[in-house]
């Protein structure tokens, strides 16, 4: 197929897709909960530092358990770079009808994530802000580009990234113990769930209208998956510490990311496939079976190392 070609099919898929986009935006606003992200943040505990005349973070000053404040920093500095990611799903998706109504929507959710989870972790002096401040610059300085200009490869790698980012929030909200901050990554989770509802809604259509390309979307988002945050710097060091504390491990991407919506896109049991999605399929399940082994192997190397630990405590 030539470029030329790709961008008939993109256009044509777009164009089949947008009255389901107009019923799966009626239907999320209509399940949207508004919440304010000031609610969330002790004010009460706030004080001035020391260009104000008062005194500058240090590290005693954190209630947050430490592997949990690696991944709040991770998330925040994710939802930082929603300008790329806007710019990145307008230029795929389109500038006008309902999937421009949705991207502006979806943007404004996603801003609240980051206002909140700033405004917290600077009231409560959670994390240092002169770290997190030149961290965010040199972050969205970099900026962020989408692996693929394919609309239907982007709506499926959104519907996996926004299951994997909720899934994040929520397991960091429980580590952190801070009943607030679980509280706030909880509500972020939700907000992240409904979009990918969404996403997940409108591949259901496209396997309908696009069956062979869709499956190799599918195929190539899932062979190929990295968070939108893997161009922070240490973020391979975050992401091993993150996945040794159990709040992301590549357990949890095989069970409770990939393969529940697989399921729910019925992937090994379409009927509606020709040659180059059968193909498609037959490598998608080689590397699902790859990557159980890896988790499983991951988790038992785990596990031995928490009970040399423990041990050693003794």
């Amino acid at each position: 197929m030539t470029v030329g070609d790709s961008h008939r099919r993109d256009s044509d898929l777009l164009r089949e897709l947008e009255p389901i986009v107009e019923v799966n935006l009626d239907r999320h606003l209509s399940i949207a909960k508004e919440w304010m992200p000031h609610d969330y943040v002790p004010w009460s505990e706030g004080r001035d530092f020391a260009f104000l005349g008062g005194e500058d973070w240090r590290p005693e000053d954190s209630r947050l358990d430490p592997t949990a404040k690696t991944a709040m920093i991770i998330n925040l500095l994710t939802e930082d770079n929603l300008p790329s990611y806007h710019r990145v799903i307008s230029q795929s998706f389109g500038k006008d009808g309902a999937w421009a109504t949705w991207m502006h929507r979806w943007t404004a959710e996603e801003a609240r994530h980051g206002i909140a989870l700033r405004d917290y972790l600077v009231v409560t002096r959670g994390v240092d802000p002169v770290e997190l401040e030149r961290k965010r610059m040199e972050h969205m300085s970099v900026g962020f580009e989408g692996q693929t200009e394919s609309a239907i490869r982007n709506i499926v790698y959104v519907s996996f990234q926004e299951l994997a980012t909720r899934i994040s929030h929520r397991n960091t909200g429980r580590a952190t113990n801070c009943p607030l901050a679980d509280q706030l990554l909880a509500r972020i989770a939700t907000d992240e769930n409904l979009h990918m509802v969404f996403y997940r809604n409108l591949v259901t259509s496209a396997f309908e209208v696009q069956p062979d390309e869709t499956m190799q979307a599918v195929r190539d988002e899932v062979m190929n998956f990295k968070m939108p945050g893997a161009g922070i710097s240490d973020f391979l060091r975050s992401s091993a510490t993150i996945a040794n504390a159990g709040i992301y491990d590549l357990r949890l991407h095989h069970d409770e990311v990939i393969m529940p919506i697989l399921r729910f896109w019925k992937v090994f049991e379409r009927t509606n496939l020709g040659g180059e999605g059968e193909k498609a399929r037959e490598e998608l399940a080689e590397f699902m079976s790859v990557l159980d082994g890896k988790a499983s192997k991951f988790v038992e190397m785990r596990e031995r190392r928490r009970e040399r630990a423990a041990k050693a405590a003794e």
